[in-house]
């Protein structure tokens, strides 16, 4: 079955069974860069999962386009995807287990036809904080999951949460078993021998996590998880996904056009330029930080793997060409796109054969310095990658040609190190983002759209937001202008956004069609990217925009409004750093 159909049979499915369809977020979120990408399913819904009403009702359904960054270098093994599709259903305060995991089986075994013995599925086996999910088990049992195949496991495994606080709750796993030998006699979903895989996951959501510890949410909500891929990989009966329909034209021609064959290489080449071409599709372009240097690396990681292959640098192009063939019916925008993915990745190209070039003029000097030892230390090695983006394995190979030896160990140190450091980063990424949902955030994001509405009184109508920051400390705002800010505007929009808290102004909300929104005046960005009935939150007469939320009730709740700081972000886009002062 091929990924296109089991897309459309679970949204169908799920749509037959009173869930709305709601369009997939860009990968890029919107008005949001506190977080690099989508990361899952859940992450847009994250205020809706705490209570705030969604215009689509309470049971939705989606697939959602994902980018992790976290094992862009395990990516050319026989499973890591940097990109990824994942279906979803959730429940907003509507069903709970019983049905969830009813409909669950339902699906597995009646519209894809999986074998009921090729199910496994984990429960929460219970602790001080959440009791043993008995109930789960017994609505498995009853659904038809075979005796002997549910398992219980601890928080590590079947307990999910959205950063270090927010809401969370016990989750069941579904695993596929592929029919491969044990491992041992003890080999259970648990195992990472590769006889089971997991294919789905639905979280039982009744709990907020705390400084404090745990407490129940005002609503029971059910979030789930379906990897597209892995799903498409088992039931073709494939080995990898790299084997499956999405990949493999990509692959063959790979294969055609290479002098050297290492089956590695080729799945980074066709791994990497498909996350490329969808993060530059939804919007991002290559930099030296944050969302723009990962797509550098991908896209270098990418080029250095066509040279390991030998591969014409130029006919990057026509890749390019035979993956927007051959994904366009999953995502038309690739075809929209096309152009601009070609100028935005041959660009970069173009930019790292110059760093490829540079970084050989810096290994000969730093060789010529090491007089007769013949081992380049790793700190070397490393500061070619870190400084000057020379992968390290061309320095190995230069240093063969030239007859020396790296240090492998010092150089694998500093790099774990700089490993954890880049983990740690896109953690607080999340954890500053959509899943922190204090008392703070929620008043920044609220006083973000004073900030918007007083922008267009002094600069004028045609201003509008282009992103924002938002942790519990400050705010950051992006806006189009094509000036500095004088002193006089700074403190004209200061005085407006403090004049509307002290009227202390109320926040309400309403649901409406995207039309009725627009002719009603409604501020918001990328209208044709929104659901058809969408939330409007206004702000007493002074701000109406299309939001997600949460906000404060009222303008009295935020403090004193104080710009720090404002300076260019970009050519025609400038910044302001602000902060709340609670009196």
């Amino acid at each position: 079955m091929k990924a296109i159909e089991i897309r459309n049979k679970y949204l169908e499915f799920f749509k037959k069974h009173g869930h709305t369809v709601i369009p997939s977020a860009p990968l890029i979120p919107e008005n949001d860069s506190s977080v690099l990408f989508n990361t899952a399913g859940m992450q847009p819904l994250v205020p809706y999962l705490l209570g705030e009403k969604h215009p689509s009702g309470t049971r939705l359904t989606d697939y959602q386009k994902c980018v992790r960054t976290t094992d862009i270098d395990e990516v050319g093994d026989n499973r890591h995807l940097t990109y990824f599709e994942m279906l979803g259903n959730w429940s907003l305060g509507d069903y709970f287990k019983e049905e969830s995991i009813q409909m669950s089986f339902d699906f597995l075994t009646k519209e894809l036809e999986i074998p009921i013995e090729k199910l496994f599925v984990t429960c929460f086996k219970g602790d001080e904080d959440c009791p043993r999910d008995e109930e789960t088990a017994k609505y498995w049992k009853r659904a038809g999951i075979l005796d002997g195949h549910i398992f219980f496991y601890g928080k590590e495994d079947n307990w999910w949460i959205a950063g270090e606080e927010g809401p969370c709750g016990p989750d069941t796993e579904m695993f596929y078993d592929t029919g491969k030998p044990a491992c041992s006699p003890n080999c259970q979903p648990s195992c990472d021998c590769g006889k089971y895989v997991e294919i789905w996951n639905n979280v039982f959501m009744e709990y907020f996590k705390d400084k404090n510890g745990y407490s129940k949410l005002k609503q029971k909500n059910v979030d789930t998880g379906l990897g597209l891929e892995r799903m498409a990989m088992l039931l073709q009966g494939k080995e990898t996904p790299f084997e499956i329909e999405l990949f493999a034209p990509i692959m063959k021609k790979l294969e055609e056009l290479q002098k050297i064959d290492i089956i590695e290489s080729r799945r980074i080449v066709a791994e990497h330029l498909r996350s490329s071409m969808m993060i530059i599709s939804d919007g991002g372009k290559p930099s030296n930080i944050d969302r723009g240097y990962i797509l550098r690396r991908l896209i270098r990681r990418m080029i250095r793997h066509m040279n390991k292959l030998q591969i014409d640098l130029n006919e990057l192009s026509t890749l390019i060409e035979i993956n927007v063939e051959n994904l366009s019916e999953m995502y038309p925008d690739l075809i929209k796109n096309k152009q601009l993915i070609k100028d935005v990745i041959i660009e970069e190209k173009d930019k790292f054969v110059k760093t490829l070039s540079h970084g050989e003029r810096e290994f000969i000097k730093e060789i010529n310095k090491l007089g007769d030892n013949k081992k380049i230390p790793g700190e070397i090695v490393f500061k070619l990658y870190d400084t000057y983006g020379f992968p390290p394995e061309v320095t190995k190979e230069l240093a063969q040609e030239n007859g020396y030896e790296i240090d492998l160990k010092e150089f694998d140190e500093l790099f774990k190190k700089h490993q954890e450091k880049s983990r740690q980063g896109a953690d607080q990424k999340f954890k500053g983002g959509l899943a922190d949902q204090s008392e703070e955030t929620v008043a920044y994001h609220t006083a973000t759209h004073l900030l918007n509405a007083a922008l267009k009184k002094v600069l004028g109508s045609d201003t509008h937001q282009r992103g924002s920051n938002i942790t519990a400390d400050r705010m950051r705002f992006d806006f189009n202008c094509d000036h500095k800010l004088t002193d006089d505007e700074k403190k004209q929009v200061e005085e407006l956004v403090n004049k509307w808290i002290s009227e202390e102004l109320p926040v309400t909300v309403e649901t409406m069609s995207k039309e009725e929104a627009i002719n009603s005046g409604a501020e918001c960005m990328f209208i044709e990217k929104y659901p058809d009935e969408v939330t409007v939150y206004s702000i007493g007469e002074v701000s109406k925009e299309l939001c997600g939320g949460p906000h404060v009730k009222n303008t009295n709740e935020l403090g004193r409004f104080k710009i720090k700081k404002e300076e260019s972000s970009s050519s025609g886009v400038r910044r302001i750093k602000a902060i709340l002062i609670k009196e």
